[in-house]
């Protein structure tokens, strides 16, 4: 027996389908639009910023000593030797941590997955308590390799939990098992610097902060951006592939498991340095990433540049904010960052929770 034709044309969609094909369609003229607008925000909240401290500067000023700096101006010695490092380190370490975590997310297909959640920058803090209380006078180089060494092992450990777990990882899973690590190695971290009375000087790296940022940690950090960003670049394509899963980049030829490794190596080359200069600054991996993804679609060619980009305006602004609530003093810029972390992962979390 025949079907009516206004049978057929009744039948529905399959709505979740279409919904996917939205997710990932990419948008190539919103990411434009970030890369410009964006930057051009970026270096207007630098300038801004840069005028922001107890002596009186103005963006004039500000202008005058970055492209006619006179040694002989207090001001300008001011802009250059303390303003303007601090300023380009927030910019810097905001471009790490949304990378990272946006790059965390694509491949373990984790929206919940960022340094701070996973434990990372929890780890690189540890082994930087540990350089302070046995290696005293260690220098910036030495201080990032102790973090760096502290990232991979946090992340080890988690991914280790997460896999031995009944049925296997999970986005609620890999959560909560980096904040059980978390805890756990904040918790080494700060019975070390009490028991080795260097509490003080870990205090920074608590509360996070970019201020007494120097160039000499611009420079210590410059090779980190060029290579973690050009590694970066090279395997956006190959993590847009690997974010609909592995079965689907294995069937398209995809070397998996050379993916995660390089992905993997610019998440702990880009927090380690992070955290290195700036101390634990929580949650804009979280939050960046899905902003970008919202933005401009399921493409990492576009969402990690644009991730980098939006990252490191909100840690400027941040910064300002840190220290426009309370001035003269200064409020840890990870209590800034938090406050817009934690309600995002609230809902990441129910919302995930939903289907676990």
């Amino acid at each position: 027996m025949a079907v009516p034709k206004e049978g057929i044309s009744k039948v529905p969609r399959n709505p979740r389908k279409q919904s996917n094909q939205r997710e990932y369609k990419s948008r190539p003229l919103m990411a434009m639009v970030i890369l410009t607008v964006g930057t051009a925000l970026m270096i207007l909240s630098i300038g801004f910023s840069v005028t922001l401290g107890a002596a009186d500067i103005n963006l004039t000023t500000v202008w005058d000593g970055v492209f006619h700096y006179n040694q002989n101006l207090t001001s300008h010695q001011i802009i250059q030797e303390l303003r303007m490092p601090r300023a380009i380190v927030a910019a810097i370490v905001g471009a790490f941590l949304a990378v990272s975590g946006a790059i965390m997310q694509g491949m373990t297909r984790n929206p919940l997955a960022s340094p701070s959640i996973m434990g990372v920058t929890d780890g690189s803090a540890l082994m930087i308590a540990v350089a302070f209380a046995f290696f005293p006078g260690t220098s910036h180089i030495g201080l990032m390799i102790f973090s760096f060494i502290g990232a991979g092992l946090a992340a080890g450990v988690v991914f280790l939990i997460g896999s031995f777990s009944k049925g296997g990882l999970s986005p609620v899973k890999l959560a909560l098992a980096g904040t059980a690590v978390g805890a756990l190695l904040s918790s080494f971290s700060s019975g070390i610097a009490i028991h080795f009375e260097v509490a003080q000087d870990m205090s920074f790296w608590y509360a996070g902060g970019v201020a007494g940022s120097q160039w000499l940690q611009v420079q210590f950090i410059l090779p980190v951006v060029i290579i973690g960003g050009f590694i970066a670049l090279f395997i956006a394509r190959s993590v847009t592939v690997l974010s609909l899963g592995e079965r689907v980049a294995k069937g398209l030829g995809q070397r998996t498991t050379m993916v995660k490794v390089l992905g993997t190596v610019v998440v702990l080359l880009m927090t380690g340095a992070a955290v290195s200069v700036a101390g634990n600054v929580g949650f804009v991996g979280l939050v960046i990433p899905h902003i970008t993804r919202f933005l401009v679609g399921l493409d990492y060619k576009w969402i990690l540049p644009c991730s980098a980009i939006l990252g490191s305006l909100l840690l400027v602004l941040a910064d300002i904010g840190a220290r426009m609530v309370n001035p003269p003093y200064e409020t840890p810029i990870g209590a800034i960052t938090a406050m817009v972390g934690v309600p995002f992962f609230l809902y990441l979390a129910r919302r995930e929770g939903r289907g676990f």
